[in-house]
């Protein structure tokens, strides 16, 4: 296939155009350039901004697009509408924060989605997110109907992840002691390789299949007690879970799914709930959790010692200060 990627160098989009090139597919990448500039030599690049710049890809053609980075419908719109005569194909990368319930457990693809009161708005911050990705999909729809892909990631994670939200785990445990646990083991939790997902859109493109689909995982029920039972198993830590009743974490302010990543207090659950039988239907699969770990843990051992401090996760003094605070209450 010629491919066109919008973005292309930063986690998904990496992988995308990683996985691409080596099964021997005309990778073009369309972007500001700002973003780890020096990957991929062997595809073509074309330096441009999604914001007033389409016109550099005037008089071309590709088999597929893939939007890896369309948060504002206005944008999204106008890319589909350039691209409408040049692809056959377009892909919309969205989320499942488009729904609104998070509540609703087993949620398939017809969940109700979220509604801006704005919806002039470009600002783009936890409040709109959900909104504005809707928005992004009704836009490609209209623009190329029966002709887009339209993914719903769920948490993606594993090597080159800029959000720490799964990275978290594997590193903490890693460091062993005493580790503060988030609700129960039992809790629920889902969350896709970036390369599984790759591997699956570029298969649905190939194909030319189109509609909306839930893409997390894994395929069974995955708990976070397993998560971390196996983020020990593989780093080899004498790690032990204490585990921290929802309430607690919530009186405390403790903020979901970013300073304990995988965590959201169990009313509101349901996102971590989802049914992805239409994707497993169509060959979505996922390697092992215990690969996933491990090469995560690899991948962060060569970042930067000197980088900024995690985007997510809780800091060990923070930790210990609530460790202390629980143990006076049982």
């Amino acid at each position: 296939m010629k491919i066109l990627i919008i973005g292309g160098t930063q986690f998904l989009g990496r992988h995308l155009t990683d996985i691409a090139l080596k099964g021997g597919h005309e990778v073009t990448l369309f972007n500001r350039g700002n973003t780890n500039p020096g990957l991929f030599p062997q595809a073509e690049h074309i330096k441009g901004d999604r914001d007033g710049g389409l016109a550099a890809l005037d008089g071309r053609k590709w088999d597929v697009a893939i939007d890896t980075c369309g948060y504002v419908p206005r944008l999204v719109k106008d890319s589909a509408e350039k691209l409408a005569d040049a692809v056959e194909h377009y892909t919309f990368i969205s989320t499942i924060s488009v729904y609104s319930d998070s509540s609703q457990i087993n949620m398939d693809e017809s969940g109700p989605l979220a509604a801006l009161v704005d919806e002039s708005t470009e600002t783009v911050d936890g409040e709109t997110y959900g909104g504005l990705k809707v928005l992004c999909e009704r836009a490609a729809e209209t623009v190329m109907p029966g002709r887009v892909l339209h993914v719903r990631s769920g948490l993606i994670v594993g090597p080159h992840d800029p959000t720490d939200r799964f990275t978290y785990w594997p590193v903490r445990v890693t460091i062993s002691g005493e580790v503060l646990a988030p609700g129960n083991p039992e809790m629920p939790t889902q969350f896709i390789d970036a390369r599984d997902q790759a591997d699956w859109i570029l298969r649905m493109a190939e194909q030319r299949k189109a509609g909306i689909y839930n893409v997390t995982g894994p395929n069974t029920t995955l708990t976070i007690g397993e998560v971390l039972d196996a983020c020990k198993r593989v780093s080899g830590s004498d790690a032990t879970f204490t585990w921290v009743n929802d309430d607690f974490l919530v009186e405390h302010e403790v903020a979901p799914f970013s300073e304990l990543p995988l965590w959201i207090p169990d009313a509101y659950n349901g996102l971590q709930k989802l049914n992805v039988d239409k994707a497993l239907n169509d060959g979505l699969t996922f390697r092992p959790l215990e690969t996933i770990i491990r090469d995560t843990l690899a991948w962060n051992a060569t970042r930067p010692g000197d980088r900024p401090k995690p985007r997510a996760g809780m800091m060990r003094d923070r930790e210990t200060e609530l460790l202390n605070a629980w143990k006076q209450t049982v």
